[in-house]
């Protein structure tokens, strides 16, 4: 009786124990890091996708196979998406089905796809977006041949997109 809004959390008991985070500068600051991102995200909503988002790039972090870079761009794939910002990765800006021996460029306003011949996206890097956007763990990402250099390709529109929509 005649408490504030504030609680005192008594004691806790830890589900997942995510060791090997604290080992790697790198990843205890990249997952602070992505912890604020989701935190301003999530200020207004918590749906319950948003906490196994965390979960699952915790997971991620404590996974010394998995590049942080990698962790980072998948994670703000997983954002948008989750926030309804999804880009079209399926058909052209005409409506056409995006076709493997064409190039494209990206069109941010319209969000979509537009053929240009010395467009930045062909069939690999737009591959490895929908893989980005669909899988639910980077662990698939690993393991994709050149991962490194279609994330080189695909990491800026990701981070345009999150900039873009999510003001985060």
């Amino acid at each position: 009786p005649g408490q504030s809004g504030l609680g005192r959390l008594v004691s806790a008991r830890l589900l997942h124990h995510y060791g090997h985070i604290a080992q790697n500068v790198e990843r205890t600051m990249a997952g602070y890091e992505l912890i604020k991102v989701l935190h301003k995200a999530t200020e207004d909503q918590t749906d319950s996708d948003y906490y196994v988002l965390l979960d699952r790039t915790l997971q991620a972090l404590n996974d010394n196979t998995i590049s942080v870079a990698l962790i980072r761009i998948w994670f703000n794939a997983q954002l948008l998406s989750l926030s309804g910002h999804t880009p079209n990765i399926t058909t052209s800006l005409d409506g056409s089905a995006l076709v493997a021996d064409s190039r494209y460029a990206f069109d941010y306003d319209a969000t979509g796809f537009e053929v240009q011949a010395d467009g930045g996206f062909g069939a690999r890097e737009i591959k490895y977006l929908r893989l980005l956007f669909g899988v639910n763990t980077p662990v698939v990402l690993a393991k994709v041949q050149d991962g490194d250099v279609l994330l080189e390709r695909c990491a800026p529109l990701i981070l345009t997109l999150r900039q873009f929509y999510l003001s985060v």
